[in-house]
């Protein structure tokens, strides 16, 4: 699985935004804790904020926050907010790709990588990110030293 730069960004200025609590918290505040790019970040959170992720207000006081408490956003659901689909074969749904022959059964591979992608992204909410409080499956998959190879 690859990342993209906006979904590593995405994931932190939201993180930002739980750590801030109810405050509304200005695009540069966000960029400067967690070092993005200024005008990535501004972009960033107004396609969260198109999302449903996170909502915003003009003025002095204004700023961004969480639209919704943090332990109900998971990590999938802003991953797909930014990037799509959790797993694409050629920009299409794994369920839309059509293989022949000794390749067919690659379809069932993608499926099964996106069903085990879906099972952590959408356990992880950003709450237990901020909180360093990850679900048990996850905390376990994480301590085998393998997974760091």
């Amino acid at each position: 699985m690859r990342l993209s730069a906006r979904v590593d960004y995405a994931l932190r200025a939201c993180l930002a935004l739980t750590e801030a609590g109810d405050v509304w918290t200005s695009a540069e505040r966000v960029a400067t804790a967690q070092q993005i790019p200024a005008k990535f970040c501004e972009s960033i959170l107004l396609q969260l904020r198109r999302g449903g992720i996170v909502e915003s207000r003009r003025g002095p006081d204004g700023g961004h926050r969480l639209a919704r408490a943090a332990e109900e956003i998971s990590l999938a659901e802003v991953i797909r907010v930014v990037d799509g689909p959790l797993v694409g074969v050629r920009g299409q749904r794994p369920e839309h790709v059509d293989y022949s022959g000794a390749a067919r059964t690659l379809q069932d591979v993608w499926i099964a990588l996106r069903a085990s992608e879906r099972r952590i992204l959408e356990s992880v909410t950003l709450r237990d990110v901020a909180a360093a409080d990850l679900p048990e499956s996850v905390a376990e998959l994480a301590a085998d030293p393998a997974a760091w190879r």
